[in-house]
């Protein structure tokens, strides 16, 4: 082994224990429950418990909407996964996906401020999960769906958005779909193209893939433009191993490799596997075009690489260390903060829309100086090479959340008014 070999490999392990320490250590895991009221005396104690807490349960029991007044419930976000799909490890568990949970969970309380807890399910069917999820669910003001494989995510998602009274979302689906949108958007329009002449290669056909064509499409997108692509190959009308989600991009085409369908095309999107955009392959798309290459942690095609091949494309990846991270957590705080402040019955297209709108417009605008601090940059401005705004953008939450809470009031879903002045600062 050489010395290189050997100092990459000793990089490696020394992250990986970082990692596992920061886990163990000063406490097992990375969430835990805080007490918001005084409970030091014999009264706080009576108030918090018996007898005291008899009157909130008296005013729930005739009113339940009196749940937001009274207990938690209107700044709670369930996160729940079966497992299935951890990250880009597969099926390893309902356990195992537990710390990937509470990391959501992590993010909901840092960007947005929202108490989260993570509940992983065991169950042998589909209609076992959503029976138990459905079963729950008036615990919590929204429910967040998390890495469930495709198609079971689709079907659970549909069911308990019927089922459930709380917004129900599954972020590997619509959180990808909205940042992905937000980025293609001003990618496309800094090339000079129009969405709806666009034609658009996906490599890839599982959740965040239709997700973000269906999402592309309601932007302006043209289906018959779409190529998709699974591990089979273009996905096509003569196919007869598709699934009812698949069928949707069913392609009247004789197309059948990534080669043909990217021949001529403006836009690719990559949400596969490592390393399968070829150089030569890059090399057919139309003038000016879109890559984004989110497989994680190795993308579809290394940045340096691609431009290498292209020096008139722009492009984007799911690594913060390149410019253009496609990043959830840019969205699913925000979303489900604007959700539960005007206490939405769901998330809909309008308010993804909104989402998508308020992310893209906030690219375009000058970059605070603790912004670029944070992302170890001297300048940012609206480009190539910044498209989507930093996570750590403060000006996320009242943006995102401003707009999803107006679109849900606009759009009949929510319960109540958004507040006023509702996060003005």
């Amino acid at each position: 082994m050489s010395d290189d070999n050997h100092q990459e490999l000793s990089a490696e392990e020394q992250f990986r224990q970082q990692a596992l320490d920061y886990h163990a250590y000063p406490t097992p895991g990375k969430i835990e429950v805080a007490l918001t009221t005084a409970a030091e005396t014999a009264k706080d104690l009576a108030l918090a418990y018996s007898p005291g807490v008899a009157e909130p349960v008296r005013e729930i029991a005739q009113n339940a909407d009196n749940a937001y007044k009274y207990t938690s419930k209107g700044n709670m976000v369930a996160v729940i996964s079966n497992g299935t799909a951890i990250l880009g490890l597969g099926n390893l568990g309902p356990l195992a996906s537990k710390p990937v949970m509470e990391g959501k969970s992590l993010l909901f309380k840092r960007f947005a401020g929202l108490d989260s807890i993570d509940i992983e399910v065991k169950h042998r069917t589909i209609e076992e999960f959503v029976d138990t999820v459905a079963n729950i669910a008036d615990t919590f003001g929204g429910i967040n769906l998390e890495d469930i494989k495709a198609p079971d995510c689709f079907e659970i998602e549909k069911q308990l958005i019927e089922r459930c009274d709380v917004p129900v979302f599954h972020d590997d689906q619509h959180g990808t779909a909205i940042v992905t949108a937000a980025g293609m958007l001003n990618a496309i329009e800094l090339q000079g193209k129009k969405l709806e002449d666009a034609t658009i290669v996906c490599l890839g056909a599982g959740a965040a893939a239709v997700a973000c064509m269906e999402l592309l499409i309601k932007c302006g997108a043209m289906r018959e433009k779409i190529y998709m692509l699974d591990r089979k190959g273009v996905i096509h009308t003569r196919r007869e191993d598709l699934n009812e989600y698949k069928q949707l991009f069913a392609n009247n085409t004789d197309k059948r490799t990534l080669e043909d369908v990217i021949d001529g095309a403006d836009l690719f999107l990559g949400v596969s596997g490592p390393n399968l955009l070829s150089p030569e392959a890059l090399k057919l798309m139309a003038d000016k075009p879109v890559v984004f290459a989110c497989s994680n942690p190795d993308p579809e095609i290394k940045p340096e690489l691609a431009h290498d091949v292209r020096n008139d494309l722009i492009m984007g990846t799911g690594r913060s260390d390149y410019p253009n991270q496609v990043n959830n957590v840019l969205c699913f705080p925000f979303i489900f903060r604007g959700a539960l402040d005007v206490r939405a019955s769901e998330i809909n297209d309008q308010m993804k829309l909104a989402a998508v709108e308020a992310i893209r417009q906030l690219a375009k605008e000058e970059v605070p100086v603790e912004v670029l601090a944070a992302a170890g940059v001297e300048s940012l401005s609206f480009g190539p090479g910044y498209i989507i705004p930093k996570p750590m953008d403060p000006r996320l939450l009242p943006r995102v959340a401003r707009a999803v809470a107006q679109a849900a009031v606009d759009s009949g879903v929510a319960r109540i008014e958004m507040p006023e002045n509702y996060l003005a600062n």
